[in-house]
């Protein structure tokens, strides 16, 4: 099968409503690609139209150097898992992943050394004779992605594949999708989901999505240490989005001047800092700032503390404190210059 997905300013629109507005975005063969966003954002749409179960009004789908646009989901050589596992109920696990070959006609004696294998990938090969409802949440879906890839795919779509899971099975399943990924370094993989963990914890690249459009792409790598926009900096991780007036190789937070890189920004002009909590330390330190304890969660390893500084909320990620500071306590916090961000005035998720 081939593999890579390229959309060519693909738009889908319901009811006169535009759901995904001129995507162009390509997925490398072998490669995982996150699409990343809030509910609406036009990830799923995009996912579909891949897929063959939506449409576009305009521009085209390619996986690998075929146009697909117009082909049925069953001619596109895709396998699909989505988040509700949508297994047979009637039918045993092996049945199951047998379903996609039998729809294909493959020889009935080949279909069951390519079920040993997928159940084997992912570790179901001792479940093959048992029901889904013997079955826990995370092994269904490992059953689900075992039947998308018996078919042996070129491309692998996953539908927020972990949304019904708990956070201690989600973490195990996601160690798993970096093993397949490794196990078949062919196979190109769609990722759609609005967890940042999974995004950055999987993904070769994630493309940020928000209101229809395309807003960010890179490596989880680029998108944390220097997000182009506001958005991307809010989504992909957390972080203290900061007003600022910049001046030659400084900006000034309410008066207090700090150190940062201005190379690109003009002085005088507004733009906005931005610095990830766990670079911001407890304490004097370059670029401290003076502020008030607002709120305090302990989170096992690290507190977070909410600091107001100059009638900003700035939030600090520092190791385990004996004695942590309490609401209303001055505090100073500080990061080093290489750790801020500067964002321009008007690069927001709208471009």
């Amino acid at each position: 099968m081939t593999s890579g997905i390229r959309f060519d300013r693909v738009s889908v629109a319901y009811d006169g409503t535009t759901v995904l507005d001129a995507l162009d975005l390509t997925v490398e063969p072998g490669e995982v690609m996150a699409l990343l966003g809030p509910s609406g954002s036009g990830k799923t749409t995009a996912l579909r139209a891949v897929a063959g179960f939506v449409r576009p009004a305009s521009g085209r789908v390619f996986i690998g150097d075929r146009d697909v646009t117009d082909l049925p989901p069953h001619r596109r050589g895709i396998g699909m898992v989505v988040q509700q596992y949508a297994l047979f109920p009637h039918l045993r696990v092996e049945d199951n992943v047998a379903f996609g070959l039998k729809a294909r006609k493959v020889a009935r004696s080949e279909i069951r050394g390519r079920v040993a294998e997928a159940l084997e990938m992912t570790g179901m090969a001792s479940y093959a004779r048992r029901h889904p409802r013997e079955l826990s949440g995370g092994q269904q879906q490992r059953v689900a992605i075992a039947r998308a890839l018996a078919i042996r795919p070129g491309v692998l779509l996953l539908d927020e594949p972990l949304s019904a899971l708990d956070a201690q099975l989600r973490s195990g399943m996601l160690a798993e999708l970096a093993r397949l990924h490794r196990e078949l370094p062919d196979v190109s993989i769609l990722y759609v989901t609005h967890d940042q963990v999974e995004a950055l914890t999987l993904a070769d690249r994630i493309a940020v999505m928000d209101r229809a459009r395309l807003r960010d792409c890179g490596t989880p790598r680029e998108l944390y240490r220097a997000p182009r926009t506001e958005f991307t900096a809010s989504f992909v991780g957390n972080a203290n989005l900061l007003p600022v007036t910049v001046g030659p190789g400084t900006v000034s937070l309410a008066g207090t001047e700090l150190k940062v890189d201005t190379a690109d920004a003009v002085p005088g002009a507004s733009a906005t800092l931005c610095v990830r909590p766990h670079l911001v330390g407890l304490g004097p330190g370059p670029n401290q700032v003076a502020g008030t304890v607002g709120e305090v969660q302990w989170r096992g390893s690290t507190h977070r503390l909410y600091v107001d500084v100059a009638g900003h909320r700035m939030m600090a990620d520092v190791r385990e404190l004996r004695e942590p500071p309490v609401h209303g306590d001055p505090v100073t916090l500080h990061f080093a210059p290489d750790d801020a961000v500067l964002l321009s005035a008007g690069v927001t998720a709208d471009g």
